[in-house]
């Protein structure tokens, strides 16, 4: 599956300025890293996932458009998916500063 080109432009300049993010193609996506971590990263057609702290997966799963993310038919407990991000700007911006947050709040590599 190919990422969403003009999704991880928006996601890039959200993170413009951010200290410590870098770029990486991954699973058929572009994932973001912040210190190292995956944060964020765009996939298919308007579809970005996030790294965040179970309970808050458990708590973004109950909103409308956002889902677990699977592994091979595995749910992955820490990462949520949302398939169409691109209307609401507000979902994305809110979604990629989960994820930032998530990977600042780790202990350093």
């Amino acid at each position: 599956m190919a990422y969403d080109e003009a999704l991880a432009q928006r996601i890039r300049d959200l993170l413009a300025g951010e200290p410590g993010v870098t770029e990486k193609a991954m699973f058929g996506g572009l994932a973001f890293l912040v210190d190292g971590r995956m944060a964020v990263a765009a996939t298919g057609d308007q579809g970005v996932m996030i790294h965040v702290e179970e309970a808050m997966a458990r708590e973004l799963c109950a909103r409308e458009g956002i889902a677990p993310m699977e592994m091979r038919g595995r749910p992955m407990r820490e990462w949520v998916r949302s398939e169409d991000v691109g209307a609401d700007g507000h979902l994305l911006e809110e979604m990629v500063w989960m994820g930032v947050g998530w990977a600042r709040a780790q202990p350093p590599r």
